[in-house]
Order: C-alpha cells, then sequence, then structure tokens
C-alpha cells in the first residue's frame, strides 16, 4: 500500500494519525509505505500537476489537506482513492476525516462550568468547520445553562494565515473582557497565541483567564508557560479507521466509504486551569496569593495573613468555593510548577527542589509522586519522550 500524507508536520495531529496507521498496518501484516508531504507542494504545482506527480509516484491513496476548490474527484479518476482531512470544509465527494466538535465544544463548556466561570470567551477562525463546529458545541451549552449573554467570541483570523494574527485588535479583546473568564481556542496552537497575548497584555493565565485548547498536542501544551489545559482526541484510532477504509477502497472501487469521526475523550487538565472563578474577595484574594507563590514554599499562616478573616472562616468558604483545602491547592499547584520545570530546564532535581525552596529532594519526590503516581526522574522521562526529547 502507497499512501501520500498531505498534512502540516509542525503539530502532532499528523502524526498521531499516522500512529493508527501503522497500527493498522502491523495488525493486518500489510506493508504501508507512506510519503509526508507538506500542503505547500500541492498549492506550489496546483492539483492536477500533483495528481499526476501522484500517478507517477503509483499511489494507491491519498489522506490530505484540500482547499474547497480542489476538484478531488480527479484522484478517482486516476485510479488513487482519496480521503479530506478536514481543513476548511468537508466534501461530498469523497470521505473525510473529521470530528465531533458539538460534543467537544459542550466538553470546554463542561470544565468552565465545574470552575465555576460566569463569563466566556471563543478564540478561532470564523468559516472553517471544525473552528465554527467548536464554537457551536460551547455555545448551545452555555445557552442550555441560560449563559449564552456571557459569551464573548473571537474569530477574525484568517485559516491561511495561520501564523499572522492581529495582535493589536487581540490584545484589545483580552483587555475588554469581563475577568476571570475562561476562553475556549478552537485548538492548541490558538491556546498557546492567547497565552502568549495574555503575558503581552499584562493579564494573569490562570487568574485572570483560563485557557483551554483542543488535540493535546504535548509539545504545544507543555512548552507552554503555564502549561495549556486541553481535550484530548482519539486520533490514533481515527488514523486506524482512515487507513482500514482506504484498503478497502482500493480493494473494492465501489466502494465509496463514509466519514472518519473523532471522538473526544477527556479533558486533560494542567495549569492553564488551575484555579476556580469567584466573586468571594476573600477566596479570590488567598487563591491568588497561592498561585503567585507557587514556586517557593508558603505556609497556610502566609495565606491567612492576606485576607481579614479567621483562619476557620477562611478554611471553610475556601473549601465551599473551590471543593478543597487550602493546604490541598498549595501542594497541586506547587507539585504542577515542579513538574513544568523538569520538562523545560535541563536542571536537576536536587536543583529545582532548592529552587522551590524544598532543601529534602526525598520529601518533594515521595509528595509528587503522590500526586502523579511516579517519581520526577520517571516523570521527565516519559514526558521528554513524548516530546521527541
Amino acid at each position: 500500500m502507497r499512501l501520500l500524507f498531505i498534512s502540516d508536520f509542525t503539530e502532532q495531529f499528523p502524526y498521531r494519525l499516522l500512529r493508527g496507521i501503522l497500527d493498522y498496518s502491523r495488525r493486518t501484516g500489510q506493508v504501508w509505505e507512506v510519503c509526508k508531504m507538506p500542503p505547500s507542494f500541492k498549492k506550489e504545482i496546483g492539483l492536477k500537476k500533483f495528481v499526476a506527480w501522484a500517478k507517477r509516484w503509483r499511489a494507491d491513496a491519498v489522506i490530505g489537506q484540500f482547499s474547497p476548490k480542489d476538484d478531488v474527484s480527479l484522484f478517482r479518476k486516476n485510479g488513487i482513492v482519496a480521503i479530506a482531512q478536514d481543513y476548511v470544509s468537508p466534501f461530498s465527494s469523497i470521505p473525510n476525516i473529521t470530528a465531533d466538535y458539538g460534543l467537544t465544544g459542550s466538553m470546554a463548556a463542561e470544565r468552565f462550568f465545574g470552575h465555576g466561570f460566569k463569563n466566556f470567551g471563543f478564540f478561532g477562525y470564523s468559516g472553517v468547520c471544525w473552528s465554527d463546529g467548536r464554537l457551536e458545541g460551547f455555545r448551545r451549552r452555555l445557552e442550555a445553562e441560560g449563559l449564552g449573554d456571557k459569551l464573548h467570541v473571537y474569530d477574525r483570523q484568517q485559516i491561511n494565515s495561520l501564523w499572522n494574527y492581529d495582535r493589536p485588535e487581540l490584545l484589545q479583546w483580552l483587555l475588554t473582557l469581563p475577568k476571570p473568564i475562561g476562553i475556549f481556542a478552537c485548538d492548541d496552537n490558538q491556546a498557546e497565541i492567547l497565552v502568549e497575548a495574555c503575558h503581552v497584555a499584562g493579564i494573569n493565565v490562570p487568574m485572570d483567564v483560563a485557557i483551554i485548547g483542543v488535540d493535546n498536542d504535548e509539545v504545544t501544551c507543555n512548552l507552554s508557560s503555564p502549561a495549556i489545559t486541553s481535550i484530548e482526541m482519539d486520533i490514533e484510532k481515527a488514523g486506524y479507521e482512515a487507513a482500514e477504509m482506504a484498503a478497502h477502497m482500493v480493494e473494492d472501487a465501489n466502494y465509496k466509504g463514509e466519514d472518519v469521526v473523532i471522538k473526544p475523550v477527556s479533558v486533560v487538565g494542567r495549569a492553564s486551569t488551575g484555579i476556580v472563578a469567584t466573586k468571594d474577595e476573600v477566596v479570590a484574594t488567598a487563591i491568588r496569593y497561592i498561585y503567585d507563590n507557587r514556586s517557593r514554599k508558603i505556609l497556610v499562616s502566609d495565606v491567612l495573613r492576606q485576607v481579614p478573616v479567621s483562619r476557620r472562616l477562611l478554611e471553610q468558604r475556601f473549601k465551599d468555593v473551590v471543593g478543597t483545602t487550602i493546604y490541598n491547592m498549595m501542594s497541586v499547584l506547587r507539585m504542577e510548577y515542579f513538574a513544568h520545570q523538569l520538562i523545560t530546564t535541563n536542571d536537576t532535581i536536587s536543583e529545582i527542589a532548592a529552587r522551590m525552596d524544598e532543601p529534602d529532594t526525598k520529601s518533594i519526590s515521595r509528595r509528587f509522586r503522590e500526586l502523579k503516581g511516579c517519581t520526577p526522574s520517571e516523570y521527565r522521562n516519559r514526558e521528554l519522550r513524548k516530546l521527541g526529547v
């Protein structure tokens, strides 16, 4: 089986699809020869010449990003099976690798509800099926809770200028939003742009703006500061199903195939949603102090000095709002900070611990293992492997 795969390989999404294809190849004993190609090559020479090139390469199938104007029927006319990866809009003449966009948007809303947010934003593209679909799922879930009028949308970006965005306009939008607010980004790349824009605007993430992305791109999410919460999609399964369908379509010219729908699996929580939104000024002050000081060792008594209430009253109000104790939140945020340092620096565990006012490496390692289920060394090795380092 000879497959042409046209996608943006700056992201993990196509590689995860490839892992699913590889899994299908291994399970069936078929040999798949895959040629990875950026969309720019097709765009540069035009679709007709690209199809001719694919035919000379003796491609059996092509999976790729196609523009709405592409005459994808040219592939089948030349004996090549074609499957579209959702880019701008789905095709009716060939199968699409798409996703349950509505459910994805609903999951993001549910996560923000769980953190107490009452104001919401969406950051994405207009006129792009996967962004529009996620926005609609997000909007419907908010409307079901009577919060549709609390949604603020920024969708002025163009899909054909993925890395160029109007920073002044975006900054102005962020600055005028009600705070605190939970913003759902249409994917992890846009979530990363949001984090960067918030830093430039002097907006605290997650205290003022909490952010959720989509696809759980390990590189993008973990190298952001703070690390980005994202919705995990079952991409490998979609790759397997697409490979299975392509093989069937090659064997049976009458089989037209059907859309492969990627399902959202879960929300992978990281620091970009590491707090809860509350109008209780006392609790909000305590949360902000804990978050701002997560890199150093503080005590509950230090938190108490920031607010004009007794320990008993603060503990009660804090647990009512956050759902956990002050001490537990301090511990979780410190371990998340420790985890981020393990991935983003080459410092030894003892050096990171010392920088966090933790001279007893064994103590912080034990607490880390209780939270993460592995030692700091195991965590670092595992996450760096995921990042390809």
